[in-house]
């Protein structure tokens, strides 16, 4: 037996005698905790761990720290980057049992929760006293792993995204210090913001073990829409026009003409095989009423057709879980294919320009790749659809994925918009952040020395 493999067994006998059960090196379990929704290849660890509390993952990071194995932190599995794949092997920690709602502030517009509550089962504990969580990813992601990666979704456009939503973290870090990164105070001039130097960090500084969350009341009044284009310039020049005007909008997303006839066939609906905006506006009658009136006139005067309405809850629920499936919906259009799926943000002024030079680059392409987008903020997503044994249609999905990338660089955008870096995007880091990449490492090093933690991602060390 090599010295890593017995310090591996030494390592799962401690984690063992810890745990007891709540231990697996089952070859199953251990596949699950390999892979993501990614398509990247999967990596299998040596063990996978289910703590109960933030002090037994504190232990179990101390021990891994001891015998210097990586450790990986795992949510719902949900992640598109290969986040949470364990590529040096080691331990994934599985949050699965720690998913309470630990506090609840109506008073405060507040709650912390376990990092493995996800944001439906917030949603569903919350609903009784008027309150909710707006930040929608699409997947039903835990919220640690919506923290860890920084991610946005349906309504960033209106409520921000998980950077404006964190009040507060508690963190295991690379020794197994326990620590608390904030008050519950809106505000705060005290020291550095420990807050925001976890939120994004993908769990290569630590394990988020509790979350600290913004709340919103439930808005008197919802209404949903659907606006059919004739051309793709007149539906992204909507929404730059509404987003300048200052018009509140809730949500407004972009679905192109491939996205729509996928999501027409796999959610049963009939919207013409157009480029689509999906919106919503929240608010009071009167309030959503004016919203809607002003972006319908927008819109008229962009080549876009009358607003379909959905405005009891189970049309627009209906609406958005139609959005929300996109994915399934896209892998229907070629089955048994894979989907690479990349995201990039731009300044919304620059927003028509890099989606119709996009769009030039995949009509000239073999490659099917259905547009998808939180337009409001000018996020934008490809998911190519590949057979990922086929270096050929590898080297096409990154070549047209790097023209993208770097379109939006060139624009003063950024490589990703909310799926976060894992493996994927590691290459993109210099362009994009220069000397900060230093910076990071620096921060890495201080906190990580050993690099246990998810190691591999974001950059390299």
């Amino acid at each position: 037996m090599t010295l890593a493999a017995e310090q591996t067994q030494s390592a799962t006998d401690e984690l063992k005698a810890l745990l007891g059960d709540r231990v697996s090196t089952n070859t199953t379990v251990r596949d699950t905790h390999g892979k993501d929704e990614s398509w990247h290849h999967p990596h299998r660890p040596d063990a996978v761990v289910f703590p109960n509390t933030t002090e037994e993952v504190s232990e179990v990071v101390k021990i891994c720290a001891k015998y210097k194995l990586p450790v990986v932190a795992y949510g719902t599995g949900t992640c598109l980057e290969g986040n949470v794949i364990p590529h040096h092997g080691g331990v994934v920690v599985d949050l699965m049992n720690m998913d309470e709602v630990l506090r609840v502030s109506a008073e405060d517009l507040d709650c912390t929760v376990q990092a493995r509550v996800t944001r439906k089962q917030l949603n569903e504990y919350i609903r009784d006293q008027g309150l909710f969580f707006p930040i929608d990813p699409g997947a039903d992601a835990s919220l640690g792993g919506m923290a860890a990666t920084r991610a946005s979704g349906t309504n960033a456009v209106r409520y921000g995204t998980m950077r404006e939503n964190v009040l507060a973290l508690t963190v295991v870090l690379a020794d197994g210090r326990i620590i608390k990164t904030s008050k519950r105070a809106r505000k705060s001039s005290a020291g550095y913001d420990l807050t925001r130097v976890f939120v994004g960090s993908e769990g290569t500084l630590g394990i988020i073990t509790e979350v600290t969350l913004r709340l919103y009341g439930i808005p008197e009044a919802m209404a949903s829409a659907v606006c059919s284009f004739d051309t793709l310039a007149g539906a992204v020049d909507t929404v730059i026009q509404t987003i300048q005007l200052g018009i509140p909008v809730a949500r407004i997303e972009l679905l192109d003409d491939l996205e729509m006839d996928a999501v027409n066939k796999f959610s049963k609906l009939d919207y013409p095989v157009k480029d689509t905006l999906f919106l919503e506006f929240h608010g009071t009658e009167a309030g959503v009423k004016e919203q809607a009136e002003m972006v319908q006139e927008i819109a008229a005067e962009n080549t876009g057709g009358d607003f379909k309405w959905a405005t009891r809850p189970e049309d627009r629920n209906k609406l958005w879980a139609a959005r929300h499936d996109v994915t399934y919906a896209s892998k229907a259009l070629r089955p048994g294919a894979e989907i690479w799926a990349t995201d990039v943000c731009v300044p919304i002024s620059r927003l028509a320009e890099c989606i119709l030079e996009t769009k030039k680059d995949l009509a000239e392409s073999f490659l099917m790749a259905p547009l998808v987008g939180h337009v409001g903020d000018g996020n934008f997503h490809l998911g190519f659809l590949i057979n990922r044994d086929d270096p050929k249609e590898l080297e096409e999905a990154e070549r047209i994925n790097d023209r993208l990338v770097m379109r939006a660089l060139a624009m003063d955008g950024t490589c990703t918009g909310e799926h976060g870096i894992g493996l994927g995007k590691m290459k993109f880091m210099t362009a994009e952040h220069g000397e900060g990449v230093a910076v990071m490492r620096a921060i890495k090093k201080a906190l990580d020395p050993d690099n246990i933690m998810n190691p591999g991602k974001i950059f390299s060390v």
